[in-house]
């Protein structure tokens, strides 16, 4: 029998414009809700962004339960059999749990609460935290960047408690980076939360995208530094910094 002809005067739909006729009556999906509400508010979301400020409550607990469909399908593309697998028929939930809370989590999280007191005795000596356990991602590959952190301070009229040091570093880190960006966010945020007089940032790290893959280099590390205020402008200052981090990493052994 032959098939109907189409009326005079219908249009002729392609198979495009019928994919997304459908498409535009299929439900968002939670990440794609939380896109357009950063595109609509021009808020950046770049990999080292955080965009805690555009989830609403309970969306985290959803868009981790995407990220496991989508691992799940990852998983099949890479041919591996998670239904009957048991090492893997859990490694979907597993991974988006840890992205989400754990090593993204400086994405998808607020910044700790952090309070900051008058510099009440006018301390003006500079001091070091470290080192700073730091764990990231390299943003090209998604494995791990592991080093150390060490901070010096010339207070100013307000400072912070030592620990608080850690807190935002941490939370600076756990995202997808280069180890330049990571290390001038953070200094960013630690001179909002106590405007230093003098602040510098040291960050020694290893990157398993040349460690564990490509050149497969075990013993390389990544060596690189801020220094802003007082540190910047006075030599012997910056000098004195960096001779602290030097005695502290001899201490350490």
């Amino acid at each position: 029998m032959a098939s109907a002809s189409p009326s005079i005067g219908s249009p002729v739909l392609d198979g495009s414009t019928v994919a997304r006729s459908i498409s535009k009556t299929l439900p968002r999906s939670i990440s794609a809700k939380i896109r357009a509400r950063l595109e609509a508010a021009n808020a950046p979301y770049l990999a080292n962004d955080n965009v805690s400020a555009y989830l609403q409550p309970g969306e985290l607990e959803l868009l981790q339960q995407e990220v496991t469909d989508k691992v799940r399908d990852l998983l099949r593309s890479l041919v591996i059999d998670i239904e009957r697998d048991h090492n893997t028929e859990e490694t979907a939930e597993r991974v988006a749990k840890m992205y989400l809370q754990e090593v993204f989590k400086g994405r998808y999280h607020p910044q700790p609460k952090i309070a900051s007191f008058p510099n009440v005795k006018n301390l003006d000596e500079i001091y070091t935290v470290g080192p700073i356990t730091v764990r990231s991602a390299c943003s090209h590959h998604l494995v791990p960047i592991l080093g150390n952190c060490w901070i010096g301070i010339k207070p100013g009229d307000r400072v912070i408690g030592l620990s608080k040091f850690a807190r935002v570093a941490d939370w600076v880190f756990s995202r997808p980076h280069i180890q330049e960006e990571a290390v001038m966010i953070l200094a960013d945020e630690i001179e909002r939360l106590c405007e230093p007089k003098g602040l510098a940032i040291l960050v020694k790290a290893q990157h398993y995208c040349m460690k564990w893959r490509g050149v497969k280099e075990p013993q390389t590390s990544m060596v690189n530094s801020v220094v802003r205020g007082d540190f910047r402008h006075d030599p012997s200052l910056k000098a004195e910094f960096f001779e602290l981090v030097k005695q502290q990493e001899s201490v350490l052994g």
